[in-house]
């Protein structure tokens, strides 16, 4: 029995069980295996079965004849896991999964269910050119059929889509979930402390890893070949998205600034901004728990920037500095939506009504960050959400409840030619799958008084 299947299966139980998250049970999934390949197709296995879902289950609804809660959880792990790779992986040969999967139905101790699997599995082989998945839509408009097609047929929640189509149209969320539903590629940022882009890339070829420049973000490379994690070039890049990157240049952080960076780890923004000053003045990075401040406290040693100050902070109440910072920027913690095609599990984990209390948390972390802003600061608000609730919503209640305090920056004129394109009609940048990039929000306000 493939040892790379196995391993899924472990990972897979464990998260359905809720014993761990997807990254935690990944990496002690992945730790017992020896052969790279085997990680690889692990991670491929596992990452994929959870992106596609909704639509594994409803095919296993309709070729078991019965709802899901009938059958066996483990059962259904196993089921998930290999009709992903009938169905999605071409190099897997579809008689190979189905017989790993009856022998993990028996490693499951669940003996009496491998004729149940093997009867389900070799149904849908048979049928794999012509499954009865919700076909889309001749009329657009004819929601019912429209969220079928967008939630069942590729795998989001209809909740999630629901509010898309409203936004959106039926063509723009189209393209959305397709995105989502893209393996995304690789992406770094050059630790301009150490070099620059051109620099890291020859040094990334000389070591058997092909990148491309990223089309928006100036420092950023998209990996096509190779692994850079291999490579010995500690410091030099940090793994970071291209929308992610890009927050850093609302805020615009100069040489000889006072900065802070309120909800720091992993450091990614934090080491981006200490790039920007040149390592000149003064950058704090804070965050609220030690485990995330270990974190920060590894990147920022490996970047070399020695201008940061790194403090732990109260998770609410007054922070602990006076109105002295010329740029503040709070990277709010969010319900992740924006990230879907990366972290295809929060599509399951989110649900609508957790986004009102997101946005309290949110506008409560932004009214604690505005307290330390200096006359004249900015302050930018940045989110990793497609979501307004989250975004535009928290921006407008912030701004009433301030009076004439604080007012918006259009990051149009500031931002690059190249940029500008992602910056909406309000002057916010918010790149998204319409520009091949994951749903963020970066909002710049200026305290005028």
């Amino acid at each position: 029995m493939s040892k790379a299947r196995t391993a899924a299966f472990r990972v897979l139980r464990a998260i359905d069980a809720g014993n761990a998250d997807l990254p935690a049970a990944l990496a002690r999934g992945r730790a017992d295996l020896d052969d790279e390949r085997d990680r690889a197709l692990t991670m491929e296995i596992v990452t994929g079965t959870i992106r596609w879902q909704r639509s594994l289950d409803y095919l296993i609804e309709h070729f078991a004849r019965r709802p899901l809660s009938k059958v066996d959880a483990d059962v259904v792990t196993i089921l998930r896991l290999s009709l992903y790779q009938v169905l999605h992986l071409d190099r897997v040969p579809a008689s190979a999964a189905v017989d790993d999967a009856v022998d993990l139905t028996r490693l499951a101790r669940k003996p009496s269910a491998t004729g149940f699997v093997n009867g389900v599995l070799r149904s849908v082989v048979r049928q794999r050119n012509r499954l009865p998945f919700p076909a889309r839509p001749a009329d657009p408009g004819d929601r019912e059929m429209a969220l079928a097609y967008l939630g069942v047929t590729h795998s989001h929640p209809e909740w999630l889509v629901a509010r898309w189509l409203e936004r959106y149209g039926f063509d723009v969320t189209e393209r959305w979930v397709r995105f989502n539903n893209e393996p995304p590629r690789l992406t770094l940022r050059v630790n301009r402390l150490r070099g620059s882009r051109d620099t890291l890339r020859d040094s990334l070829a000389r070591n058997g890893v092909e990148t491309e420049p990223t089309p928006f973000a100036p420092d950023g490379l998209t990996v096509t070949a190779g692994n850079p994690l291999r490579a010995a070039l500690d410091g030099s890049f940090v793994v970071q998205d291209e929308s992610s990157q890009l927050i850093t240049q609302a805020l615009g952080a100069r040489p000889g600034d006072t900065v802070l960076d309120l909800c720091a780890a992993p450091g990614g923004k934090t080491t981006a901004i200490a790039a920007d000053m040149e390592d000149r003045g003064l950058l704090v990075a804070s965050d609220v728990r030690p485990r995330r401040m270990r974190l920060l406290t590894q990147t920022v040693k490996a970047a070399g920037a020695g201008h940061v100050r790194l403090l732990q902070v109260d998770a609410d109440g007054a922070l602990p500095f006076r109105p002295v910072f010329d740029r503040v920027l709070v990277d709010v913690p969010c319900s992740g939506l924006g990230t879907i095609r990366r972290d295809p599990d929060i599509r399951w984990r989110r649900h609508e009504e957790e986004l009102s209390d997101l946005a309290r948390r949110q506008t409560a972390l932004l009214e604690r960050a505005a307290a330390v802003v200096r006359p004249g600061g900015r302050l930018v608000y940045a989110t990793c959400s497609s979501e307004p609730d989250e975004n535009d919503a928290v921006i407008e209640m912030f701004l009433r409840s301030r009076g004439n305090e604080f007012t918006p920056v259009d990051l149009r004129p500031e931002l690059g030619e190249r940029v500008r394109p992602l910056v909406n009609a309000r002057g916010c940048l918010q790149p998204s799958p319409q520009h091949g990039l994951e749903a963020f929000f970066a909002a710049a306000l200026v305290r005028v008084r």
